[in-house]
This record gives C-alpha cells, sequence and structure tokens, in this order.
C-alpha cells in the first residue's frame, strides 16, 4: 500500500489516499485486536479499485505531468537494481569530476553484458541533494560520453534510463561548458556502433534529456513525459504566467500516447492503474519484457547497419514537420 505525505500527495488523488489509509489503518488493527474487520477492507478495497480506475483513465497531460514528477516512482537506480545483474558503477569524466546526477556502469541484462547509465533523481532530501536532483552539469555528459565510447570499443549494448528536467542551468556548469558537453554526447550517440536503447521512465526534459536518449530505440513509459521545455518555463515565455501552466501541457504535447503518434518514440511501456509509484515491479517486468524483445532485434543488426537506422530514425523527424503554408499566392 502507498504511504504518501501530504506533500507528495497529486490534487486528484486526494480520495484515493483517504481510502487507502483507512484500509492500512484497519489491517493494522485487524493484527492488533480479535476482531472481524475484513468485510470491511474488502469494501474499501472495491471502492479504492474503483477510484483508481475513475483517476486512471482519463488523465489529463498536466495530470500526467504530476505522476511523472512524482518523488515516489521509481528512479534509475531503482531500474538498474530490478533489471541489470552485477551492476558496477563507473565513475569521473577524466577531465574534471565525477556528477553523481548521472549514474553509469556497467552490468549483464538478461545474460547480456551491458553499458548503462541515466540520470538519478534521489528519494529524499540528502539523496536528492547529492544527485542534484538529476540535473547534470557538463561533468555529467562527459562521462555519459566516455561510457558510449567503451560501449563501442567492447560491442557492448548501451541502455539508458532518462530522467531529468533538464540540464543544469547553473553559472557553474556555463562556464565548464555544458552546451557543448551536452551537443558532443549526441553528436557520440550517433557514432557509436552497439545498439542504444533508451528508455524515459519519469521526465524527459530538453537537451538534457535528449543527450542520453539519442537511440535506436526509445521506450517510454505511460505516464512520464518529454519535451524541448517544462510546462512551467513554457508558460513563462509565451504568457509570461506561471497560471498558465496547464495551458502550456496541453500545448507542449509531452505525453507518451502524442510522441508516439508523432513518431518521437517507438513504444510506450504500460504502467498499471495507479502509475508507478505504487506498482513499481509490474513496470519493471513490462519493461524487462520490451527490452529483451527490442534487444534481441537490434543485436542482429550489423555495426554499420545500427549507425545508419539510428541516423536515419532522427533525420525522418525533420522529414515529418511540414513547413509553414506561404499564404503568399501567385497571380
Amino acid at each position: 500500500m502507498s504511504q504518501e505525505t501530504p506533500e507528495t500527495t497529486l490534487d486528484f488523488e486526494e480520495e484515493i489516499l483517504t481510502v487507502e489509509e483507512k484500509i492500512t489503518h484497519l489491517q493494522e488493527l485487524s493484527k492488533q485486536e480479535d476482531v472481524d474487520i475484513q468485510k470491511e477492507i474488502k469494501r474499501l478495497k472495491t471502492k479504492l479499485n474503483r477510484l483508481l480506475n475513475e483517476a486512471y483513465q482519463n488523465l489529463t497531460p498536466w495530470q500526467i505531468t504530476q505522476i511523472a514528477r512524482h518523488p515516489n516512482r521509481p528512479h534509475t537506480i531503482d531500474f538498474i537494481n530490478a533489471l541489470i545483474e552485477d551492476f558496477v558503477p563507473l565513475s569521473g569524466d577524466r577531465c574534471f569530476g565525477d556528477d553523481e546526477a548521472m549514474i553509469a556502469g556497467i552490468g549483464k541484462f538478461e545474460g547480456i553484458s551491458v553499458v548503462v547509465m541515466g540520470q538519478e533523481k534521489g528519494h529524499d532530501l540528502d539523496t536528492r541533494v547529492k544527485h542534484n536532483f538529476g540535473m547534470a552539469r557538463p561533468e555529467g555528459y562527459r562521462k555519459a560520453q566516455r561510457l558510449m565510447d567503451l560501449a563501442s570499443r567492447l560491442n557492448m549494448p548501451l541502455l539508458t534510463f532518462v530522467d531529468t528536467a533538464g540540464a543544469y542551468p547553473g553559472v557553474d556548469a556555463e562556464e565548464r561548458g555544458q552546451a557543448e558537453a551536452i551537443a558532443h554526447s549526441i553528436e557520440k550517440s550517433f557514432q557509436i556502433k552497439t545498439p542504444v536503447i533508451a528508455t524515459i521512465i519519469g521526465e524527459g526534459g530538453s537537451g538534457g534529456a535528449i543527450a542520453i536518449a539519442t537511440a535506436n530505440v526509445v521506450l517510454m513509459l505511460q505516464n512520464a513525459i518529454y519535451s524541448v521545455i517544462s510546462p512551467e518555463g513554457c508558460a513563462s515565455i509565451l504568457w509570461r504566467s506561471a497560471d498558465k501552466v496547464i495551458d502550456a501541457t496541453e500545448a507542449l504535447k509531452l505525453t507518451a500516447q502524442d510522441l508516439k503518434k508523432f513518431k518521437v518514440i517507438d513504444e510506450i511501456i504500460e504502467e498499471p492503474i495507479g502509475g508507478a509509484h505504487r506498482h513499481p515491479k509490474a513496470v519493471f517486468d513490462n519493461l524487462r519484457a520490451v527490452l529483451r524483445r527490442r534487444l534481441t532485434e537490434l543485436l542482429k543488426l550489423t555495426p554499420t547497419d545500427l549507425k545508419k537506422q539510428r541516423t536515419e530514425k532522427f533525420l525522418e523527424m525533420t522529414r515529418n514537420l511540414k513547413p509553414a503554408e506561404n499564404k503568399t499566392k501567385k497571380k
């Protein structure tokens, strides 16, 4: 059962949380006292399932954004622990230092040696500060480049987990070449000759996300988001008002369903009713099955074909863009 604090309660889940708390209380009470309250617990569970279905069947883009940012949602470290065996973390960019916002290392997925990397947001105040809320600095992206080179040299598939509001915008990051580091990460992604599979697990924000999401296959969790800018940033630029954040979310088309339709992503990973923060194991199992299938397909391609397929995939996105209509008619 989910144990959420008021700070992590989504506004459309308040009644759901109340019922969950009642169920938890009754379950604890039944252990302490010799009373038969199973009938009431069963009734509340039925009500809970009904409320979850009603809430999660017709989510708005803003509600999906809230779910994608939920602090109890599984993060990169959780996916690595669940999916990767014998994981060995690798640190440092061999230039400046180590960036703990970017987790990277080697391990085995279903018996296949792989390189793994992803942004880590942290689960509590201490770990969020440690991982800088998942916002990598230049050394994080240079560490990613180093691991991409390693994957290419050792002929190991690369699996990435994307979960960041964006690259860190601080002065120190800009001084150390943030834009250059992101650009080189994207460039490096096109150069490596092994399979690359990226999964958007929470937030996929701007260049900070695409720096490690330039892949042969891009997967996306059902309640994740992926956009060129945050809804708040979009609202402040277009409307100069934070009150327009919901309008911005609608306009950005940042949900998995929209992005699948636009062919920005390749496949949506289903989340159980209630979201990944309630049922992480089910999400791990769903992703494992898709990763296994996609990786098996990619391993059949030659290194040259993998590079070509990845390049064509992203070039095709630009070809699908419709140019603005020329309203000037020739006479």
